[in-house]
């Protein structure tokens, strides 16, 4: 159990923060900013929380400790990316869940027919918001794999999370009955 009794331990200053293992790095470096970008994520996600109290979208808290194992996960440096008591990794159960729930909430959605724009209830904005972020999150983190290397089954998690908030953004729209339709070329 984590255990903080001091916010700050001033061990920062330098510009550099620490990583499970102990080891130092740049605040700037590649693997921080990928971890910055799920905490971002992560911090959306309570905002889309908000919106999903008494719907069937509440499990939003489950995905949020999935993104703190995420960022556990960026922060243990090395290539044994085999969970264990002592380091927390993204395992295929997780990624397999997401793909569950999924194809749980299309079953009763129509079809696409067109590209949606970003929008419909607080919700779904909200689970708009989340994937975009969910999208860079990715995006950080193939870039930070390619100067050390990242555990594949968490970039295949943030990927399967960035289709499943977009999936689920739909479902928060009435099963997509309430979503907004791109119509090209309409402002011409």
């Amino acid at each position: 159990m984590v255990k903080l009794t001091k916010i700050y331990t001033r061990t920062g200053d330098d510009g550099t923060t620490g990583l499970v293992d102990g080891s130092r790095t740049p605040k700037d470096s590649d693997r921080i900013a990928a971890i910055g970008d799920v905490d971002e994520l992560n911090s959306l996600m309570g905002v889309a929380a908000q919106h999903a109290v008494g719907t069937d979208l509440d499990r939003l808290r489950m995905i949020q400790n999935d993104l703190f194992d995420l960022g556990a996960d960026l922060a243990t440096p090395g290539e044994d990316f085999t969970p264990s008591e002592m380091v927390l990794r993204i395992v295929a159960s997780q990624t397999a869940r997401l793909e569950h729930e999924i194809d749980a909430m299309n079953e009763a959605m129509a079809p696409l027919s067109s590209f949606i724009l970003p929008g419909g209830s607080p919700l779904a904005c909200a689970l708009h918001v989340a994937r975009s972020v969910a999208r860079r999150a990715e995006r950080a983190m193939v870039h930070a794999n390619r100067a050390a290397p990242l555990n594949p089954e968490a970039q295949r998690y943030i990927n399967r999370l960035s289709d499943w908030l977009f999936v689920a953004a739909r479902h928060a729209n009435d099963q997509g009955a309430t979503d907004i339709l791109w119509k090209p070329g309409a402002s011409r």
